[in-house]
């Protein structure tokens, strides 16, 4: 029997998560059986366990995963105040992010879905998403993030929800439209905040 290491068992596990993040959001967590999460790791479906209890557990890390990773990638490297949250409205509703699933934005890929998940994928989402909404209140508010934190989360809702309508859209001029719109309204409540 082959021993692993400590830090191979942990890049093997990274590897489990990070795949499964794309999948999920490609297919949804209800489309994604273990077996195919597994395959996507290049592992057999008889490892799982060695890895994660269940399903739940991976679901809910992957889900934290995605959400840190976009946080990192994108939110983090943004630049500060009213520019920063600029640069991340247009990033957000380009055509690239709407049309790469499985490399964007959790969000509008899985939220509806979460929504009907277990209580530690909730959760793993909820911290998550305060972490991103901080980001969007700090470059929003910087005199004063906690004032600006409920509309930087009415932000994120209106922002996933135009990017899950854009990619339901079948009429590709009309998606690009909402897309464009999607800006447009969020530059509004932007300078509404300025004004207040």
């Amino acid at each position: 029997m082959v021993r692993y290491t400590k830090e191979h068992k942990q890049e093997t596990r990274q590897r489990i998560i990070a795949t499964a993040g794309r999948r999920l959001k490609r297919n949804g967590i209800d489309g994604s059986g273990v077996a195919t999460l597994m395959k996507d790791a290049g592992l057999t479906n008889g490892t799982f366990y060695a890895y994660f209890a269940s399903k739940d557990e991976l679901v809910a890390t992957a889900v934290a995963d995605q959400m840190r990773a976009q946080h990192a990638n994108i939110v983090a490297q943004a630049a500060p105040g009213r520019a920063g949250l600029e640069q991340l409205i247009r990033w957000y509703f380009s055509t690239e992010q709407r049309d790469n699933v499985e490399d964007g934005c959790p969000n509008a890929a899985l939220l509806d879905e979460i929504g009907r998940s277990t209580d530690p994928t909730r959760q793993a989402y909820t911290d998550g998403a305060l972490v991103l909404i901080d980001g969007f209140a700090a470059r929003l508010a910087p005199h004063d993030p906690p004032s600006a934190r409920l509309k930087s989360l009415g932000l994120l809702g209106m922002m996933a929800g135009t990017l899950q309508l854009s990619r339901a859209l079948t009429d590709r001029q009309l998606a690009d439209q909402l897309l464009e719109q999607g800006i447009r309204n969020a530059l509004a409540l932007l300078d509404a905040e300025q004004h207040d």
